[in-house]
């Protein structure tokens, strides 16, 4: 399974690059040397974002870091250093848990992408396989489910932003919409059922045999769910 990254700077490898692979040898070592020194001063700098936890970055960054330090920071070593910072497995985690983008105050600022989520699941998915005799299948499938949710889009209009081209990926996305619809549709009724009645939701929870918190985080899904589709613009 492959998925692009977001929030990297333009690395990509160039049809020079890609054609002429003995050319480039040694490049990505040097590369690395040269951001690690950067990696360290923004750590200095900012430990919130760059220290010992990575929290997702604003778009523009880059520039907000040139412009707070230009004597400091040179613009291509800061280029590689944030390539290599938004690649690296650590941050793809923070991205994959959804958190929020956030500035060099540390303040969050703006919501992560649904699709940079997505991506960021695959990608940490496909490293960690690459190392593991489980088949961790399972849990990106719930992993996807739960960004579904929390994206607060339909599942039409879910998978119509994140499909990508990786076929294994897309049967994958599609079981965990399959799922997810399922998981509604019992919500609902179970929603349904608590609307007809007049008790506590602990009384409902002890009628049912459920966990007053599986309840509770059902009807909330299903109101939810109920809102989007009443929203004018639901998918």
């Amino acid at each position: 399974m492959t998925a692009s990254t977001p929030d990297t700077e333009p690395t990509a490898p160039t049809a020079r690059t890609e054609r002429n692979p003995e050319r480039n040898k040694g490049r990505k070592p040097a590369r690395h040397a040269e951001a690690m020194p950067v990696l360290e001063q923004l750590a200095t700098l900012y430990p919130p974002l760059f220290g010992a936890r990575f929290l997702p970055l604003k778009r523009g960054i880059f520039q907000d870091l040139m412009q707070a330090h230009p004597q400091l920071l040179d613009a291509t070593s800061l280029k590689a250093a944030l390539a290599l910072h938004t690649r690296s497995t650590r941050y793809l985690v923070t991205v994959a848990e959804g958190l929020q983008r956030h500035d060099l105050s540390g303040q969050p600022v703006e919501p992560m992408a649904p699709e940079h989520v997505h991506h960021a699941l695959l990608e940490v998915f496909r490293r960690r396989q690459a190392r593991s005799k489980e088949d961790l299948t399972p849990t990106l499938r719930r992993r996807i489910r739960q960004a579904f949710e929390r994206s607060g889009l339909s599942p039409e209009a879910y998978a119509s932003l994140v499909r990508g081209r990786d076929e294994q990926a897309n049967a994958l996305l599609d079981e965990a919409l399959q799922e997810a619809r399922a998981t509604e549709a019992r919500d609902e009724a179970l929603l349904r059922a608590f609307e007809s009645g007049a008790r506590s939701v602990p009384e409902f929870a002890d009628m049912y045999g459920m966990a007053v918190a599986d309840v509770e985080q059902a009807l909330t899904r299903a109101r939810r769910v109920r809102a989007r589709l009443a929203a004018p613009s639901a998918a």
